[in-house]
């Protein structure tokens, strides 16, 4: 195998990078060989020339390096690729419920040394996003590898398809698109875009092809879970439901009524589908969120005692941190004026902008102006299959806590 090029970084990139942190920065390489190609693996290594790591490397990207393994003795041939998906789907499998086999995130970017690549499971189908140039050329050998260790397991694959219909690539030089996959393991008379997931007992049709990101957000599965588990006897109120995940799962755990608002007909169409298929009740209501919560908080209609609150992320960079805290303080204060004394609170944000220590100084500076106080039940996460990193702090972006008011 030829010798990998090298790049040197400065001393600030050296210590994040031996701290566990993947990416390097344009402004922090200090040195380069002549001809690297965008997209090819290059050794790291510090101002006095010791070995940190080997990364894809991408002039055209802020984040230029994106290192994939801490080992100098690495070769990045087939077998390489193939223990990665191993170590992946392993990984998945000792941690999760086996019923979660054929409804979970396989591949999580950096958080399984594969930055830039997601995959979901649903059912037999696999989605895939790709958004590091680094991974989009080394695609087929890692895709391939995946089907080979999955079916090995005896979790079969009939297709796989693209969801490459994302910005962020033209931020590393990609073009966007989506399709299916080609292989030589796959027949494609096999392929769909429409499959069928079963999540926490309940029935999803997924479409992965003009589905939400990959088809189906599968990070909350346990939250959904822990929320429908209070949910008994309870008049619920599911805001931003999109799916009717949450309605659906309250509705299982024996709610009263349930109550489901999004904005988009599309998301009330689907709630209503789901509902139907899973013969359980729930009205689904078109209607903006934030207009809706004020117009029950101004008629003072305490009609629900169990608001859900799983709203989109409010900002996607620290520029929009300051409008999205007041966003989401806008609809936890609402909805703890609305809930009653001995009522319930679900409350989330995906954003990972939107951290821990903000999302909870907004919900008590919430609870403080609707003159309430929330007693805690539990405080989650996004699902085992999406591994939080605590040396890569990205990886952490899903934040959910349960609440009494009292």
């Amino acid at each position: 195998m030829e010798a990998l090029k090298t790049v040197t970084i400065s001393k600030r990139a050296e210590l994040a990078a031996k701290g566990g942190h993947p990416w390097i920065y344009g402004s922090e390489i200090k040195g380069k060989d002549e001809g690297i190609e965008p997209g090819e693996i290059v050794r790291v290594l510090s101002g006095k020339g010791k070995f940190i790591g080997s990364g894809f490397y991408n002039e055209h990207s802020k984040i230029t390096v994106r290192i994939i393994s801490t080992n100098a003795n690495d070769r990045f041939d087939d077998a390489f690729w193939k223990r990665r998906v191993s170590y992946a789907l392993d990984y998945r499998l000792q941690v999760m419920r086996p019923e979660d086999y054929d409804n979970m995130r396989i591949i999580f970017g950096e958080a399984d040394q594969l930055p830039g690549l997601t995959v979901d499971r649903f059912g037999d189908v696999l989605s895939v996003q790709v958004l590091s140039l680094g991974i989009e050329k080394n695609k087929d050998i890692i895709l391939n590898s995946l089907i080979e260790v999955l079916r090995q397991h005896g979790l079969p694959v009939s297709c796989v398809y693209e969801r490459n219909d994302v910005k962020i690539r033209e931020l590393e030089g990609l073009t966007q698109y989506k399709g299916f996959f080609d292989s030589p393991l796959l027949n494609p008379e096999d392929r769909k875009t429409i499959t069928h997931i079963v999540e926490n007992g309940i029935h999803y049709d997924v479409d992965v092809e003009n589905g939400q990101k990959t088809g189906f957000f599968l990070d909350q599965k346990f939250n959904r879970l822990a929320a429908g588990s209070i949910a008994r006897g309870r008049h619920v109120l599911d805001c931003f439901t999109h799916t009717g995940a949450f309605a659906l799962n309250a509705a299982r755990g024996g709610a009263a009524s349930v109550t489901a608002v999004d904005i988009s007909a599309e998301a009330v169409a689907m709630v209503k589908h789901n509902a139907e298929c899973n013969h359980l009740e729930i009205e689904a209501v078109e209607a903006d969120v934030f207009e809706y919560l004020t117009e029950l908080d101004r008629t003072h209609n305490h009609t629900y005692d169990y608001i859900i609150l799983d709203p989109p992320a409010f900002t996607k960079s620290r520029q929009t941190v300051h409008e999205a805290f007041r966003g989401y303080k806008e609809i936890n204060y609402r909805a703890m004026k609305i809930l009653p004394r001995g009522g319930y609170l679900a409350t989330c944000s995906c954003s990972h902008f939107m951290g821990e220590e903000l999302f909870i100084k907004m919900l008590k500076e919430a609870a403080r102006d609707a003159g309430v106080t929330l007693k805690q039940i539990e405080s989650r996460q996004q699902a085992p299959d999406h591994p939080i990193l605590m040396s890569v702090p990205e990886t952490y972006y899903l934040k959910f806590f349960l609440f009494q008011i009292v």
